[in-house]
Protein backbone atom coordinates (compact mmCIF):
# COMPACT_ATOMS: atom_id res chain seq x y z
CA UNK A 1 0.00 0.00 0.00
CA UNK A 2 1.62 3.31 -0.72
CA UNK A 3 0.62 6.90 0.92
CA UNK A 4 1.21 10.52 0.35
CA UNK A 5 3.21 12.26 3.37
CA UNK A 6 3.53 16.08 2.90
CA UNK A 7 6.77 17.23 3.91
CA UNK A 8 7.50 20.96 4.31
CA UNK A 9 11.29 22.34 3.80
CA UNK A 10 11.13 24.06 7.26
CA UNK A 11 10.05 19.91 8.57
CA UNK A 12 12.97 18.74 6.40
CA UNK A 13 15.37 20.52 7.28
CA UNK A 14 14.76 21.16 11.50
CA UNK A 15 13.54 17.42 11.40
CA UNK A 16 16.74 16.33 10.19
CA UNK A 17 18.52 18.80 12.31
CA UNK A 18 20.72 21.54 11.13
CA UNK A 19 23.29 19.53 8.28
CA UNK A 20 26.24 21.37 10.48
CA UNK A 21 25.26 19.67 13.77
CA UNK A 22 23.87 16.30 12.22
CA UNK A 23 27.12 16.04 10.53
CA UNK A 24 29.80 17.89 12.54
CA UNK A 25 31.97 17.80 9.82
CA UNK A 26 34.79 20.92 8.50
CA UNK A 27 33.58 19.87 4.83
CA UNK A 28 30.37 21.03 5.09
CA UNK A 29 29.35 24.89 6.09
CA UNK A 30 25.97 25.31 7.65
CA UNK A 31 25.34 27.24 4.79
CA UNK A 32 25.32 24.62 2.54
CA UNK A 33 21.67 23.17 1.55
CA UNK A 34 21.35 19.48 0.46
CA UNK A 35 20.49 19.52 -3.00
CA UNK A 36 18.78 15.78 -1.87
CA UNK A 37 18.28 13.56 1.02
CA UNK A 38 17.58 9.31 1.83
CA UNK A 39 15.91 8.32 4.72
CA UNK A 40 16.99 4.72 5.31
CA UNK A 41 14.75 2.05 7.10
CA UNK A 42 15.47 -1.34 8.00
CA UNK A 43 14.23 -4.15 4.99
CA UNK A 44 13.49 -6.87 7.69
CA UNK A 45 10.69 -6.69 10.38
CA UNK A 46 11.53 -6.41 13.64
CA UNK A 47 15.31 -4.99 12.48
CA UNK A 48 16.15 -1.54 14.17
CA UNK A 49 18.35 -0.18 11.17
CA UNK A 50 17.36 3.81 9.93
CA UNK A 51 19.91 6.50 8.59
CA UNK A 52 19.79 9.53 6.88
CA UNK A 53 21.94 10.75 4.04
CA UNK A 54 22.05 14.13 2.55
CA UNK A 55 23.49 15.40 -0.93
CA UNK A 56 25.03 18.21 -1.44
CA UNK A 57 26.52 19.83 -4.38
CA UNK A 58 30.25 20.16 -5.76
CA UNK A 59 31.83 21.30 -8.36
CA UNK A 60 32.74 17.70 -9.68
CA UNK A 61 29.02 16.24 -8.93
CA UNK A 62 27.73 15.61 -5.61
CA UNK A 63 28.78 14.70 -1.91
CA UNK A 64 27.20 12.24 -0.02
CA UNK A 65 27.31 12.82 3.74
CA UNK A 66 25.08 11.02 6.73
CA UNK A 67 25.01 8.28 8.84
CA UNK A 68 23.14 5.22 9.74
CA UNK A 69 22.29 3.68 13.35
CA UNK A 70 21.32 0.11 14.36
CA UNK A 71 23.17 -2.64 12.51
CA UNK A 72 23.73 -5.91 13.85
CA UNK A 73 27.34 -6.76 12.84
CA UNK A 74 30.66 -4.38 13.30
CA UNK A 75 32.51 -3.93 10.55
CA UNK A 76 32.14 -3.11 6.91
CA UNK A 77 29.35 -3.03 4.85
CA UNK A 78 28.78 -2.00 1.18
CA UNK A 79 25.95 0.67 0.15
CA UNK A 80 25.41 1.51 -3.10
CA UNK A 81 22.76 3.80 -5.17
CA UNK A 82 20.57 1.24 -6.82
CA UNK A 83 18.28 1.40 -10.12
CA UNK A 84 14.85 1.58 -8.69
CA UNK A 85 12.89 3.77 -6.61
CA UNK A 86 11.28 0.73 -4.75
CA UNK A 87 12.23 -0.91 -1.22
CA UNK A 88 9.46 -3.30 -1.91
CA UNK A 89 10.12 -7.24 -1.46
CA UNK A 90 12.99 -6.66 1.33
CA UNK A 91 14.70 -4.05 -1.14
CA UNK A 92 14.76 -6.29 -4.33
CA UNK A 93 13.08 -4.62 -6.33
CA UNK A 94 15.33 -1.60 -5.96
CA UNK A 95 17.03 -3.86 -9.11
CA UNK A 96 20.92 -3.93 -9.62
CA UNK A 97 23.42 -1.02 -8.97
CA UNK A 98 22.66 2.06 -10.52
CA UNK A 99 24.77 1.61 -14.03
CA UNK A 100 24.30 3.82 -16.98
CA UNK A 101 27.14 2.90 -19.29
CA UNK A 102 27.15 -0.78 -18.58
CA UNK A 103 30.53 -0.45 -16.29
CA UNK A 104 32.56 -3.07 -14.10
CA UNK A 105 31.94 -2.29 -10.54
CA UNK A 106 34.36 -0.63 -8.64
CA UNK A 107 34.36 2.50 -6.35
CA UNK A 108 33.02 5.45 -8.04
CA UNK A 109 35.23 7.97 -6.47
CA UNK A 110 38.41 6.82 -7.47
CA UNK A 111 37.93 4.74 -10.02
CA UNK A 112 35.41 7.15 -12.13
CA UNK A 113 32.34 6.15 -14.63
CA UNK A 114 34.33 4.70 -16.87
CA UNK A 115 36.01 2.13 -14.70
CA UNK A 116 32.76 1.89 -11.47
CA UNK A 117 28.96 1.83 -11.55
CA UNK A 118 27.50 5.16 -10.85
CA UNK A 119 26.34 3.81 -7.97
CA UNK A 120 29.36 2.52 -6.66
CA UNK A 121 29.81 4.48 -3.30
CA UNK A 122 31.94 1.62 -1.23
CA UNK A 123 31.33 1.00 2.31
CA UNK A 124 30.36 2.37 5.83
CA UNK A 125 32.27 1.13 8.60
CA UNK A 126 29.82 0.32 11.50
CA UNK A 127 31.33 0.47 14.92
CA UNK A 128 30.48 -1.83 18.04
CA UNK A 129 27.49 0.02 18.82
CA UNK A 130 25.73 -0.55 15.19
CA UNK A 131 26.53 3.21 14.27
CA UNK A 132 28.57 4.36 11.14
CA UNK A 133 29.05 7.68 9.68
CA UNK A 134 29.03 8.32 5.16
CA UNK A 135 31.29 10.69 3.67
CA UNK A 136 32.07 10.08 -0.06
CA UNK A 137 32.08 12.32 -2.77
CA UNK A 138 30.36 11.21 -5.83
CA UNK A 139 32.24 12.35 -9.17
CA UNK A 140 30.17 13.25 -12.23
CA UNK A 141 27.06 12.36 -10.66
CA UNK A 142 23.55 14.97 -10.77
CA UNK A 143 20.47 15.05 -9.37
CA UNK A 144 18.84 14.68 -12.74
CA UNK A 145 19.61 13.46 -16.51
CA UNK A 146 22.02 10.17 -17.19
CA UNK A 147 23.66 10.92 -14.61
CA UNK A 148 21.01 11.51 -11.90
CA UNK A 149 20.15 9.99 -8.35
CA UNK A 150 16.77 11.38 -7.45
CA UNK A 151 14.38 8.71 -7.75
CA UNK A 152 16.64 5.70 -7.02
CA UNK A 153 17.50 3.79 -4.10
CA UNK A 154 20.10 3.49 -1.55
CA UNK A 155 21.09 0.16 -0.25
CA UNK A 156 22.77 -0.91 2.52
CA UNK A 157 24.00 -4.60 2.48
CA UNK A 158 24.76 -7.17 4.94
CA UNK A 159 28.57 -7.66 4.13
CA UNK A 160 31.51 -5.72 3.16
CA UNK A 161 31.72 -4.52 -0.51
CA UNK A 162 34.95 -6.53 -1.56
CA UNK A 163 34.89 -4.57 -5.15
CA UNK A 164 35.23 -8.00 -6.54
CA UNK A 165 32.78 -8.32 -10.11
CA UNK A 166 29.86 -8.54 -10.57
CA UNK A 167 28.66 -6.24 -7.96
CA UNK A 168 31.31 -6.30 -4.70
CA UNK A 169 29.89 -9.83 -2.82
CA UNK A 170 28.17 -7.47 -0.43
CA UNK A 171 25.25 -10.08 0.43
CA UNK A 172 21.58 -9.02 1.41
CA UNK A 173 19.80 -5.72 1.80
CA UNK A 174 19.47 -4.53 5.29
CA UNK A 175 18.22 -1.35 4.81
CA UNK A 176 16.81 0.89 1.64
CA UNK A 177 15.67 4.26 1.05
CA UNK A 178 14.52 6.37 -1.97
CA UNK A 179 16.45 9.49 -2.47
CA UNK A 180 14.22 12.13 -3.26
CA UNK A 181 15.14 15.86 -4.29
CA UNK A 182 15.13 18.35 -0.74
CA UNK A 183 13.01 20.62 -3.19
CA UNK A 184 10.29 17.78 -2.63
CA UNK A 185 7.16 19.20 -0.84
CA UNK A 186 4.98 15.27 -1.42
CA UNK A 187 6.88 12.12 -0.95
CA UNK A 188 5.20 9.05 -1.84
CA UNK A 189 6.57 5.82 0.17
CA UNK A 190 5.62 2.70 0.23
CA UNK A 191 3.88 1.67 3.72
CA UNK A 192 5.11 -1.87 4.52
Amino acid sequence: MKRIVAISTAFLFFGMASVGSLYAEDDIKDEDIPVAFVVIKATAEGSMIEGKIMFFETEDGLYASGNVSGVDVKGKHGIHVHENGSCEDMGKAAGGHFNPHGAQHGFLPEDGLEMAHAGDMGNIEIDETGNGELKVELPQLSLEGVHGIVGKAVILHEMEDDFGQPTGNAGGRIGCGIIYSAETSEITSAEG
